[in-house]
């Protein structure tokens, strides 16, 4: 998959950088940077095509998720991250996900099929349309949440099963609205107290 792996400091924390519908490994580095210059980053590019733009798995249109591609996409994502914990040393309980829109539901079906394995995420605008009858212990899993108002992709009833989703398995979880579907300056900076509090 194509990457991009800046080790900052040894031993320190991992971003996980995943980015939205038509985005590359380079769109989050500022984000990055911005919530800790200190954290080494792992930035992966989606390596799914809908009509030109790299997305992390497919879709049969806007909020209707082929499943079947997530979960063997997650798992892809999943065995990657292993492979470059591997080769870079770190572990995968250093790893904190960042994650936009598409990128950010990559992360939460990952946390969903390895759970136990990541502790922390930073998620902006996330969709997981699903009611997910496992009930995986989240009780050790702190995550951040930007969700939207007036999302025109993400409706607050999704915004709000998404921060079930966490909450219902004992997940501490960070809730911030914005307008839109969008990652704004105010949330990189809750997210950054967040992380760093």
């Amino acid at each position: 998959m194509e990457h991009l792996y800046n080790e900052k400091k040894k031993g320190a924390p991992v971003f996980v950088l995943l980015h939205g519908t038509g985005g590359t490994e380079r769109d989050l580095l500022p984000l990055a940077e911005l919530l800790n210059p200190e954290y080494n980053v792992l930035s992966v590019r989606g390596n799914v095509q809908e009509n030109g733009m790299n997305r992390y798995f497919e879709r049969h249109g806007e909020g209707k998720y082929d499943w079947e591609d997530l979960e063997f996409r997650g798992n892809e994502l999943y065995e990657f991250i292993v492979e470059k914990s591997k080769e870079h040393d770190f572990k995968l309980e250093d790893v904190v996900f960042v994650g936009f829109s598409n990128g950010s539901n990559i992360a939460i079906q990952m946390m969903l099929q390895q759970p136990g394995t990541f502790k922390r995420a930073a998620l902006f605008a996330p969709l997981y349309p699903a009611d997910v009858e496992e009930k995986q212990d989240f009780n050790d899993v702190d995550v951040f949440l930007s969700l939207g108002k007036g999302d025109p992709i993400v409706p607050e009833a999704e915004s709000d099963r998404v921060i079930n989703l966490f909450e219902e398995r004992g997940a501490d979880a960070t809730v911030t609205w914005v307008n839109g579907h969008s990652l704004t300056q105010d949330a990189a900076m809750e997210a950054k107290n967040w992380l760093n509090g």
